[in-house]
């Protein structure tokens, strides 16, 4: 391989990585916007039930809501990230059609905590099912 060719495919690699880079970043915050969502919702349904032993729970939501949109906010603008969460909840709420949490939990809880305990193994995760 000549010199030319060979700096050529470096530089080609080059721009692959970054190209994916941008796409992973947006993938985890798609699902971090998911996962702001999801908390925030469910929060909202502890606190309508009224029950105080149910309050530590309804923290823990929202500080868990607030954490994933702190992550969000590290690959993009705060009101980018207010916005993208908002629809999310909204499309949250259409596709429950007021049948409650079941299978938001069912296809966000274990996902969404997974994500917070270890944000850059997901991240990682998305760079490489980018490249």
């Amino acid at each position: 391989m000549t010199v030319k060719k060979l700096i050529w495919a470096v530089l080609m690699l080059g721009v692959s990585a970054t190209a994916g880079a941008g796409e992973a970043e947006q993938a985890f915050t798609d699902e971090l916007h998911q996962c702001a969502a999801y908390y925030q919702l469910g929060s909202q349904m502890v606190a309508a039930m009224n029950a105080p032993q149910m309050a530590a729970v309804g923290e823990r939501l929202q500080t868990n809501a607030k954490t994933a949109e702190q992550l969000a906010a590290k690959y993009e603008s705060a009101d980018a990230t207010q916005q993208a969460v908002a629809k999310a909840t909204e499309q949250m709420m259409q596709s429950t059609g007021g049948k409650g949490m079941g299978a938001l939990m069912q296809q966000y809880k274990d996902k969404c905590q997974e994500i917070l305990n270890d944000p850059q193994k997901r991240l990682d995760y998305w760079v490489m099912a980018k490249m």
